[in-house]
């Protein structure tokens, strides 16, 4: 796959981002709301035959409300749009599919990071030919920890754009299991779409 920013300089990445974004087949507004609904819906669930909420009695690691993220956003995006939508269902998918041209299709990264977002190790490193390509559109999504006794958590940062497989740095050492973007990166790739300091 021919990376959209082949031959272009740093400096004229923001640019591109833009132009990939006006020509996407989802308006940035809805995706926002999609995140936002998502957010709102890990908070708004009730668990068990006590009906108890994340937030209030359960208080997850950022993994567990990640998780519900990657799962709801698809499936919000399902309800609104069938049949143009879907979520992961092999190996070789993205997060989220557009079943007319999977071209569009994006993976959903987020963090309880302040700003920048992680893939693990295996982002630095090629993709075999069943496995799903780690170039690619992706939504980034910040937010807080749930810790008991603190505020509320908030929704952070919701950015999208196009990653190249070689924009991930994965850590030196050996026992190393994350990967990285440069500032660099996303600033120039990520279009920031939502922020709450």
């Amino acid at each position: 796959m021919t990376s959209p920013y082949a031959g272009l300089q740093p400096a004229e990445w923001a640019a591109k981002t833009d132009e990939l974004i006006a020509g996407y087949p989802l308006d940035m507004e809805e995706l926002v709301e999609v995140v936002k609904l998502s957010w709102e819906g890990v908070f708004a669930s009730k668990i068990g035959t006590k009906r108890f909420q994340i937030g209030k009695h359960i208080f997850p690691k950022p993994q567990i409300v990640a998780f519900f993220l990657h799962e709801l956003i698809p499936l919000e995006l399902t309800s609104r749009y069938p049949g143009v939508w879907r979520g992961e269902e092999t190996a070789a998918d993205k997060d989220v599919v557009y079943i007319p041209d999977h071209g569009y299709s994006m993976e959903i990264k987020t963090s309880s990071h302040t700003s920048q977002i992680f893939g693990n190790r295996s982002y630095a490193q090629e993709s075999g030919k069943d496995k799903k390509s780690k170039s690619g559109y992706y939504l980034a999504v910040n937010f807080d920890k749930s810790l008991k006794g603190s505020p509320a958590p908030k929704l952070r940062k919701v950015r999208f754009g196009w990653l190249d497989h070689g924009d991930w740095q994965g850590q030196t050492a050996v026992t190393g299991q994350q990967a990285r973007l440069s500032s660099e990166v996303e600033r120039g790739k990520l279009k920031l779409l939502f922020e709450d300091r």
